[in-house]
């Protein structure tokens, strides 16, 4: 086996994990809310699931404790999910008739652009983005379609 510079190995991110107090319920939400749809699904009780947010799979799975801080978006770790957005009063709006709640103000994002932050149905922290036109930071490698 020949090795490899670190910078010959390509890294993509395939999924991220979200563990669940009630993982149907917050599979539900993703497909619902967000338009996720499903990859997979163990067939277990309770289930593991696989869901396509554009290009971005999410795995939801039982959580075997209760969440500690999951709305703090001060504590270590990884701590939400950024959406860009080509304009975010469009989906706040969409989001909205979906029974989403904003609880706070749209306010400047880091690198230039707003963000709005809201919470699924279990608390996890997401925020929509919107970069001016033009801006490479954050440049969307997926999107999701509304």
């Amino acid at each position: 086996m020949q090795n490899k510079n670190p910078s010959d190995v390509n890294f993509s991110i395939e999924h991220v994990a979200i563990l669940a107090t009630d993982p149907v319920t917050l599979g539900n939400w993703y497909e619902h809310v967000l338009g996720a749809r499903p990859v997979w699904d163990d067939k277990q009780s309770p289930p593991t699931y696989l869901l396509a947010l554009s290009n971005l799979w999410l795995e939801i799975h039982a959580a075997e404790a209760p969440p500690v801080g999951r709305g703090n978006n001060k504590l270590p770790g990884f701590r939400h999910v950024a959406l860009r957005v080509d304009s975010i009063e469009d989906a706040k709006a969409e989001l909205a008739k979906r029974g989403v709640k904003f609880e706070e103000e749209i306010r400047p994002a880091a690198g230039g652009g707003r963000v709005l932050f809201f919470e699924d149905c279990e608390g996890n922290l997401l925020h929509l983005v919107e970069r001016p036109p033009g801006s490479q930071i954050g440049k969307a490698r997926w999107s999701i379609q509304l």
